[in-house]
């Protein structure tokens, strides 16, 4: 199977259910009150670590995901159903990041984590919550929230304990298939592995200890700037603990100084990524069952012990010295493994980075002037409330223009120097201050008296009813 490593979706949660605005009509009560329930909440989009996966090969065919939307609201303060979430698998070793702006969302490891792509839409408001001693018929109702949508950029780094490296035709591929039952291609020239390969290491036969080797395809200088597959191959190596670095001791077919082969490398490693360093390294001086790697063992051994202790001469072809580089391998991961398991025990707890709206206040907005004639009222809360507000209403205009006044918006909108006829963008609505833009349709323009309202931007004392909005809706 080929390995797919990447891969770009988009992720959308249902939209929310609209509120009822309906009142109780039975046999005897003809005049009853408002029985409008809310609307169903939109289905999430989650993504799911499902061990059993090992490439992204599905994205390849599925690229859209899209949760079931809310139900509305209906008579009787029935509330609409809500959407169905969409459940998304996705490989352990995942690595999700937003599309637009390059930023790491999540890093899928363990086996059913999940991670919340796109939240759904909150249902709406039905007009029996608009109800008051002195306003017992409300026609308000909220519109269903929209759902929130993005791309997504998905990044398999393969989870594997130790990383096989080095440059093409090292051998690699052949170590990878004398130390485990993995079965790579293997054949007598550079580039053959074309894709990262896995195998499973037994230390001390059945009853003893594991680790998962994997071989990195072949680098080349200027991978860490993306030459040849540089960044493909090179993401692949992030989360090994321990690095066994393949050198062909002859110097291959080109009669290359293994020396200058070996700090390529390592160069290209240090480049992509500086942690790179810190990784414990072996050095397997390949292919000594050649002559020529024989005649250079002494310079080798010479030129690399005084920084890398642990050299071994090995050949992948007839396995000599394998398994004994793979036992100092082992014990090289688990002292990286106990060194990791203090270190966490001395830190404080971490607290897991929330991607969502959840850690930014509801209540929290910011107006700008960006120029002569438009203005920008940025945050969550006014946001989510100008999407759930129903335009074509005049209640729910009326709301919209006290939560305006009794937030402070229109105030700072004043002191901002706003004028009859300058634009308002709350997020994608664009809404006019003052005389209404002639091309909105007909269903969102205000009366005379609601243009005045929307003119002084607030509501006169006489029009307030009592259930005043809290701000903004932090449901």
């Amino acid at each position: 199977m080929v390995l797919v490593d990447r891969a770009k979706i988009f992720v959308r949660g249902g939209d929310g259910g609209s509120g009822s605005a309906s009142f109780l009509r039975e046999k005897f009560v003809t005049k009853g009150g408002p029985d409008g329930g809310d609307g169903g909440r939109g289905g999430d989009v989650i993504l799911r670590v499902q061990p059993s996966l090992t490439s992204l090969i599905p994205f390849q065919y599925a690229v859209h995901f899209k949760a079931e939307p809310g139900q509305a609201g209906s008579k009787r303060n029935c509330t609409g159903k809500s959407g169905k979430q969409v459940i998304v698998d996705v490989p352990p070793g995942t690595v999700v990041f937003d599309d637009e702006t390059g930023e790491q969302l999540a890093d899928m490891t363990q086996p059913g984590q999940e991670f919340l792509a796109s939240r759904g839409g909150r249902g709406g408001l039905g007009n029996t919550h608009f109800k008051s001693s002195t306003h017992r018929s409300p026609r308000i109702a909220e519109l269903g929230e929209p759902a929130t949508e993005r791309w997504l950029r998905l990044e398999l780094r393969m989870i594997a304990d130790i990383g096989l490296v080095g440059l093409p035709n090292a051998g690699k591929s052949t170590m990878l298939t004398a130390a485990t039952a993995a079965r790579p291609k293997i054949a007598d020239y550079p580039f053959t592995t074309l894709e990262p390969n896995l195998g499973v290491v037994e230390i001390g036969g059945k009853w003893g200890t594991t680790f998962v080797l994997a071989d990195i395809p072949g680098l080349i200088e200027g991978a860490a700037d993306g030459a040849g597959l540089g960044h493909s191959f090179l993401r692949h190596v992030q989360r090994t603990k321990v690095l066994i670095h393949v050198l062909d001791a002859a110097g291959g077919l080109e009669g290359r100084d293994p020396l200058e082969d070996f700090a390529t490398i390592n160069a290209e490693l240090e480049l992509y990524d500086e942690k790179m360093r810190a990784k414990p390294m072996l050095v397997a001086l390949n292919k000594v069952d050649l002559a020529e790697a024989r005649e250079n063992l002494p310079r080798l051994r010479e030129a690399l012990s005084g920084r890398f202790p642990q050299i071994f001469e090995v050949s992948s072809a007839t396995g000599e010295g394998v398994a004994e580089m793979m036992v100092a391998a082992n014990r090289a991961l688990q002292e990286v493994v106990q060194l990791e398991k203090e270190a966490a025990a001395k830190a404080p707890p971490a607290e897991a980075k929330v991607y969502t709206i959840g850690n930014v206040s509801e209540r929290a907005w910011e107006a700008t002037r960006r120029s002569a004639h438009h203005f920008v009222i940025a945050g969550v809360g006014i946001e989510r409330f100008t999407k759930m507000t129903n335009f074509g209403n005049a209640e729910s205009i009326q709301r919209f223009q006290r939560v305006l006044k009794s937030s402070g918006i229109a105030a700072e909108l004043h002191r901002l120097g706003i004028s009859d006829g300058d634009t308002v963008h709350i997020d994608n609505i664009q809404l006019t201050w003052g005389e209404p833009d002639p091309e909105l349709p007909s269903s969102v323009r205000m009366t005379r008296r609601q243009r005045t309202l929307a003119r002084t931007g607030g509501v006169s004392d006489d029009d307030i009813v009592p259930e005043l909005e809290d701000d903004f809706d932090s449901r």
